[in-house]
């Protein structure tokens, strides 16, 4: 297995090459404004590091968000391309399951991102177990809830004192009072491409590559919009 993973759902630009056993490399750079511009030169770099080359990737994923429409599409868009010219099949993961695999928490948490106009995207998790606990087989934390876009005030009561994570969660931290604040803030590729290898290896299904917007796009045709045709 060769598995490349990427994910722009979040600020961060991140990509990552796993073999199966482990990440071979990674590369993260967090500019909310620069997903295009930054994510094809990540997965050159990441390859370089490797000393591997495209054609001998087996396997893509791709967090699908929630995440904001611009920044999110890129990466869909990258990975479904590399996916149609490599001939390999495309996984999608949710993003707050990537930042949940990272969080390593040992009791129920919390994931939250920033939605922006004062939202979050979030979702509620049961801690995984790993090799070692006493008849407990290793496994990813589990995702309890569908994930939401919400303002914070509204969910207030439903997520405080409850150990947090993520860039929506430290920003909002009045709300979410069990924020972690050594945890993960933005998506790691690495930490996505680790939860894919052990769902592959598992033979567990992964979600299409399609995104998960929560809410319609911040740009929208206008209602009321002039038509000019010439005289």
């Amino acid at each position: 297995m060769l598995l490349l993973a990427l994910d722009t759902a979040t600020p961060a630009v991140t990509v990552a090459l796993h073999d199966g056993s482990g990440v071979l490399a990674e590369s993260r750079q967090v500019d909310a404004r620069r997903h295009g511009e930054l994510l094809l030169p990540a997965v050159d770099r990441v390859l370089a590091e490797a000393g591997r080359k495209l054609d001998a990737v087996s396997n893509i994923v791709v967090g699908v968000g929630p995440g904001p429409y611009t920044g999110l599409r890129v990466g869909l868009v990258t990975a479904a391309t590399f996916g149609a010219v490599l001939g390999v099949p495309v996984h999608g993961l949710c993003t707050l399951d990537g930042l949940a695999h990272a969080a390593g928490l040992t009791e129920p948490f919390l994931v939250a991102t920033d939605a922006r106009r004062k939202e979050v995207y979030w979702a509620r998790y049961e801690p995984g177990t790993t090799p070692g606990e006493p008849g407990k087989p290793s496994r990813p934390a589990t995702r309890l809830t569908e994930p939401a876009v919400d303002r914070p005030a509204d969910i207030a009561d439903e997520v405080a004192g409850v150990p947090a994570v993520g860039a929506g969660a430290l920003l909002y931290d009045t709300v979410f009072t069990g924020v972690r604040r050594d945890g993960p803030e933005h998506q790691s590729a690495a930490a996505l491409a680790a939860l894919a290898a052990a769902k592959l290896a598992a033979g567990e299904e992964m979600l299409p590559p399609q995104p998960l917007y929560l809410r319609r796009p911040d740009a929208q045709v206008p209602a009321n919009y002039k038509v000019v045709t010439p005289r």
